[in-house]
């Protein structure tokens, strides 16, 4: 090859290989979308132990073993509280998210629901490009 037909270096080229700063900015995304996600499951879940949201509509978010967990939680909650207790609307008040390895998160989140508090713990894992909930525990 001769010295003339060698292509000269492009100081302005991008790089290829993603920079760590840019890998680290694409976890935090994935860890706000994660945290966000956990919270809303996490304030629907209780509310439909308290009577106010269908079981039906968490349908999508928790794999079929959760899915009938909560719903037979959830009768039995109604079954021996009645119908005389009316509940507010629950509060999210802290989420604290730890990645167990790529496509698997555990969170436990704090909830306010009238004069107590609540601990929720559960498991997400991604697949398909769809995250669910493959363990929930609802104190």
């Amino acid at each position: 090859m001769s010295p003339t037909s060698a292509v000269p270096a492009r100081p302005n080229a991008v790089p290829t290989v993603p920079s760590p700063v840019s890998q680290a900015v694409h976890v935090a995304d994935l860890d706000q979308k994660i945290r966000t996600l956990a919270r809303s499951i996490a304030q629907a879940a209780v509310e439909v132990l308290a009577g106010t949201r269908p079981v039906q509509q968490l349908s999508r978010s928790l794999d079929p073993r959760c899915l009938s967990a909560l719903q037979h939680r959830a009768a039995l909650t109604r079954a021996h509280a009645g119908r005389s207790r009316i509940h507010r609307s629950p509060m999210v008040r802290s989420v604290h998210l730890c990645a167990v390895r790529e496509g698997v998160y555990e969170a436990s989140i704090v909830v306010w629901e009238e004069h107590r508090s609540r601990a929720v713990a559960m498991r997400l894992e991604g697949s398909n490009s769809a995250w669910k909930v493959t363990a929930l525990e609802i104190g």
